[in-house]
């Protein structure tokens, strides 16, 4: 008597009925595998989803004719074969460009549409698309995705993270199902209204009841850590229920390796 009990997330009740074999924590690809190819391209993804990864992670930003392109920086410089921003940039002019791999020399790799990934993911694996503009603070934007995702039919197993609350919220008000997922570098609480809460993973070891907190509150939990390895066997003591990894192959193997011992 008086003990909380845990309260299952509706996020996680959906996830665990939609993919009832897929066992967790889940492995969520970061950029895609990004040890292996440009970050945020169509090859990286398609190593990823071969890689065994259950959630495609990517960052979305707008085009100057407001398409939604799936890359990490605000300007197309580190990772691109050009210069300046995006939001600066029509489709035509950013599709013009090649991703440079870690050693900087240029690929045939383009920059993907949020609309090209969308055709491209398999039917068991999850999208998260991280808000990296104010952008999504519009309300004209959030309908506009609204329409792509649905018209993909993808919007029951997209989730939607930021470092922004705002930006969650105000697509939230949109798209009232969308599952969404707050990230922070430094909160050691997780204690915001959201479906997924990750920190940045030394709060994990700061906190080691901070699965247990988020999962007595309905939220799920995801250590924002890309090289996850070497404390695999940590999170699978805590009980996180996702994994992020810029390698999801060399992860998904070590995940299955701790799984059997």
């Amino acid at each position: 008597m008086g003990v909380k009990m845990t309260v299952m997330s509706d996020l996680a009740a959906t996830w665990n009925k939609k993919f009832p074999h897929k066992q967790k924590p889940y492995l969520m690809a970061h950029r895609g595998n990004r040890v292996k190819f440009p970050e945020n391209t169509m090859a990286a993804f398609r190593q990823a989803v071969e890689d065994g990864a259950d959630i495609l992670e990517t960052d979305l930003h707008l085009s100057s004719d407001d398409q939604f392109v799936c890359i990490h920086d605000a300007a197309v410089d580190r990772t691109m074969n050009g210069t300046g921003d995006v939001k600066d940039k029509t489709l035509e002019e950013l599709k013009s460009l090649r991703a440079l791999d870690q050693e900087k020399r240029e690929t045939i790799e383009t920059i993907p549409t949020l609309a090209e990934l969308a055709e491209f993911l398999p039917g068991d694996v999850v999208l998260a698309l991280e808000l990296k503009t104010d952008r999504f603070l519009e309300k004209s934007v959030n309908i506009h995705l609204r329409g792509l995702l649905a018209a993909k039919n993808v919007l029951d197993r997209t989730i939607v993270l930021s470092f922004s609350l705002q930006r969650l919220q105000a697509v939230k008000q949109v798209i009232p199902a969308m599952s969404i997922g707050w990230i922070s570098a430094s909160r050691l609480i997780p204690d915001k209204p959201v479906d997924l809460i990750g920190s940045l993973w030394p709060a994990f070891y700061i906190n080691p009841f901070y699965v247990k907190m988020a999962h007595r509150r309905g939220l799920l939990t995801c250590p924002l850590d890309p090289t996850p390895d070497a404390r695999l066997g940590y999170y699978l003591k805590l009980g996180v229920d996702a994994v992020l990894s810029d390698d999801p192959g060399k992860t998904r193997q070590l995940l299955n390796r701790e799984q059997r011992e």
